[in-house]
Order: structure tokens, then sequence, then C-alpha cells
């Protein structure tokens, strides 16, 4: 007798899903972050949570696959909800435990109110392993659009500006996700560093050390004048630098000591001065000092600005940390790296600095 054969059928493929790391893992490597694919069909939703908090991700765009956003955090359970069209798998798996690296120092301050010129500057304990994953880790959301990026001074120091000076007003929030990554062998970030600020009033300076005057604008209109009295330029250190510089700080009070210079030596000093605030790291402010037969005259100062101490403390009460103050008539360019010099770079220059520049 002869069998016949029955007619073809199709069936239905189960959509099967890949997680990575997988469900069960007892030590997956924090900065590989995870990855979960729908294999043969699309992904409904995805849940993943890591001590109570969730942890965000992105489906490419035809929804076969997610990925996390940021890399995991160390030495925690992670639960695992995948939902395709015709299965749902949950699970858990759990990443290295690690020892916390330092984290890094974050200008500016949460909550601070800063001038138009103010970067974001993240300084590390340690030199940075994998600029590019750091980078890569930074998350700069201004409220408006605004075009921008990180240049790298050091193994230590990344800073990001704005193409151009801040609009007055812009709130930005500023997040380091640097849980998970990779500092060390066995050492990985544990905190996301962050700061929200906000950009106040636009105000700027001009200081021409040749004409002994210095001119405060603030939101287009002149604010304020005054006579000062700028460096001797009898040596470099003594010379003022040009370029743009940014106020740093400011404080009552500052002690300043001639530096490699001892009691008794020529041109030795070691004063108290009111009212300064710090516009690089060689020791250059904007500060009192009551010389008025200099002031608008010579310049008789060991680098510093110095004006009239009403003026002087008018300018302090008025400064937000990142105000621009432009200083002209000197031999000495100011660097870009003494203090935050960082708009005397041309933008081509400022973006060749990073770590993701092509």
């Amino acid at each position: 007798m002869t069998l016949l054969g029955c007619s073809p059928v199709t069936a239905l493929t189960p959509i099967g899903v890949a997680i990575s790391p997988a469900l069960g893992e007892k030590r997956a490597v924090p900065d590989r972050g995870l990855t979960i694919k729908a294999l043969g069909g699309t992904l409904r939703s995805v849940t993943v949570t890591a001590a109570g908090l969730p942890v965000l991700g992105r489906y490419h765009h035809n929804r076969t696959e997610w990925r996390s956003s940021w890399s995991l955090r160390p030495g925690t359970d992670h639960l695992v909800t995948a939902v395709t069209t015709d299965r749902r798998v949950s699970g858990r798996f759990r990443t290295l435990t690690a020892t916390p690296a330092t984290p890094p120092k974050v200008d500016p301050l949460p909550g601070e109110t800063v001038g138009v010129g103010m970067p974001i500057v993240v300084e590390f304990k340690v030199p940075v392993p994998d600029r590019a994953a750091v980078e890569r880790a930074f998350e700069v959301v201004p409220d408006r659009p605004v075009e921008g990026g990180w240049h790298w001074f050091s193994d230590t120091q990344a800073v990001w500006r704005p193409r151009s000076y801040w609009q007055p007003g812009t709130r930005v929030r500023f997040t380091a996700h640097l849980t998970g990554l990779r500092f060390a062998p066995g050492v990985y970030g544990t905190t996301d560093p962050s700061a929200t600020f906000v950009v106040g009033r636009s105000m700027s300076s001009h200081i021409d050390t040749a004409n002994h005057r210095m001119t405060v604008h603030r939101d287009g209109l002149l604010a304020q004048e005054m006579a000062i009295s700028a460096g001797m330029a009898t040596t470099k250190e003594y010379t003022t630098t040009s370029g743009v510089h940014l106020t740093m700080e400011k404080k009552e009070k500052v002690r300043m000591v001639s530096p490699r210079r001892k009691p008794g030596d020529p041109e030795y000093y070691d004063l108290m001065i009111d009212h300064a605030v710090r516009i690089s790291n060689s020791g250059e402010y904007v500060h009192a000092k009551d010389n008025t037969w200099a002031q608008g005259r010579l310049n008789v100062s060991h680098g510093c600005v110095n004006a009239r101490p009403d003026k002087a403390k008018w300018f302090f009460d008025n400064s937000l940390r990142g105000d621009p103050v432009v200083i002209v008539g000197t031999d000495r360019p100011l660097e870009p790296a003494n203090g935050w010099g960082f708009w005397q770079l041309t933008w081509n220059a400022w973006k060749a600095g990073s770590a993701l520049a092509s």
C-alpha cells in the first residue's frame, strides 16, 4: 500500500531573545553595557532595573535591538524583562564587584549662576585611560540649541565650551555617566557627577594696558569705567597676559607673595590684597589697590590689574564666574591652558582636542 504524503504546512517560527550579558551571569563586565536582541521578530518592551532604579536604554529604529545608554552599575543585580510578539523572558544577572574610582571635580557648581563665557571643567584625580569612552559618557543638555564640544588639555582635564558665548538665561544640565566605566584594573566609576547651572546676565570687561583703562559692559550697555595699572613688564612674570580671560573665583582678601624671591631680594613683596577676582593660574587678579598716582597713567604692578578700591569693589560685587575679561596691549599672550584661557583657541583648534575627533 502506498502512503500519500501530506501537503506542506508553514509553521510560525518562535521569536528568540538574545541577551548579553547572559541571564545568570555573576561577573558581568560593567563597561560592556547590556544588549537585548529579538531574533526573527521585534521587541515590544524592555524593562531593566538595578538596585531598584531603571536602567536607561534605546531601541534600534526597527525595534529588533535594545541597548543600555550607559555602562552598568558594578556589584549590582540587574533584573531584566523582555517581551516580544510571542514570548516574555525574565531573569537577572550581576555585575562584578569593583573598587570605586575617585569622582572628578566639576565646575560650575550645582545651582550656580555663571557668566556667558563659562566652560564645563572636569578634573580627574588620576589619568583617564580611555578618553574616548569617558567623553562618550559626558552629557550636556542646554534648554535651547547650542553648538559646543569637548577638548582635552591633559589626561586629567576635559573641558566643554560653546562655540560662541552662552545666551543669557540658558539653563544647562551636565551629567558625567561614569558609573561602570573602567579607570584601572578592578577600578570602576560608581557615581555620576552632575551639575545644573544657569547663565546670568551678559557682562564682559575690556582692559587696555597701553591706555590704562578698563570698561565693563552689561547686557550691551556701558556699566562701569575705571583707571587701572597693569604689570610693569620688567620680567615675563610681571607682564600682564593679553587675551580672553574668564573670571575664575573671587575672595575678599588674598595674600600675594612674589614667586621665587625671598625677603631682601629685589622686587620681593608679601601683601594682603582686597577684593581680588582671579583671571588666570599665573597669579593674575583684578583687585583693589590705593595707588591712584599710577592708575590711568603707569603700569607698575607685578602682573595683576589694580583699580581704585571703590571701583575694584564694584567689579568684585558684580562679577560671576565665567565673565569674559579681554586684555590687550602687552606682548605676553595668555596660554589656552593658563587658568580658563579656553577662548584663546579657534573653534577648529578646539574641536581637534576632542577624543572623538575624526
